[in-house]
């Protein structure tokens, strides 16, 4: 747990071990009747230790200990206002330098954000046209015809002689179903959307045929009139 917003700096003194005489002395009372004060030095000897923890021990150089002999010998001949004054700055200074610290390892250690992954959807390709090759009976150069499964179309080429007073239609026949009508075919080029209900129908060895039925097509919804062109659907 972190040290409190407004920290009691006696509380943090205590924690740390750098009061003695009178002020150790006072701190100690107060520990013993203020449990507010108990709570706060336990926070500090708490976040103390978890923050030292995080920090390896390093062996002290062999001249530190004479540094500070002659350090303290200077400072025997000045005021005692003047050590305690001194005394306070430096601890003011430890202070602010271990609070920096924390904010720091704290910075290091917090986790990561995760990562955003943004779902990407990748259109589908566009499934390949069907082709036949729709043969007169009779004989005769082929109709090509090509089915485009994306847009439901049947486009043929080439045209058919067809009777005085009659229509050519072209109907699908899948195995053994029964054949379903795609729609008339003109003299010439022709271009049909395949009904909803028909499209079931068209896949790959689906046989494409033409007959000659009465004008405006067959009454009953099946061949009526002789087949005179047959080809087969392929991938």
């Amino acid at each position: 747990m972190p040290p409190p917003d407004e920290p009691d700096i006696a509380a943090a003194e205590l924690a740390l071990g750098l009061l003695d005489g009178e002020e150790r002395t006072a701190a100690l009372r107060r520990l013993a009747r203020d449990p507010d004060f108990a709570a706060d030095v336990e926070r500090w000897r708490d976040w103390f230790g978890a923050l030292f923890a995080d920090w390896p021990e390093v062996a002290a150089p062999q001249s530190l200990a004479s540094r500070i002999e002659a350090s303290l010998d200077g400072k025997a001949a000045t005021p005692a206002n003047d050590n305690m004054a001194w005394r306070r700055l430096a601890l003011v200074a430890s202070f602010a330098a271990l609070l920096l610290l924390g904010v720091t390892v704290f910075e290091l250690l917090r986790p990561l954000p995760a990562p955003v992954q943004i779902a990407v959807r990748m259109p589908a390709p566009a499934p390949a046209p069907l082709l036949a090759a729709i043969a007169p009976t009779g004989g005769g150069a082929p109709l090509a015809a090509a089915y485009d499964p994306a847009r439901a179309t049947v486009r043929i080429t080439g045209a058919l002689p067809v009777p005085a007073g009659r229509s050519a239609e072209l109907w699908a026949i899948r195995g053994k179903e029964a054949p379903r009508s795609l729609g008339l075919v003109a003299g010439g080029p022709t271009r049909l959307v395949v009904p909803a209900a028909a499209r079931q129908a068209i896949a790959a060895d689906t046989v494409l045929a033409i007959s000659i039925e009465p004008v405006g097509g067959s009454p009953t919804g099946l061949p009526t009139g002789p087949v005179v062109a047959t080809g087969t659907l392929t991938g």
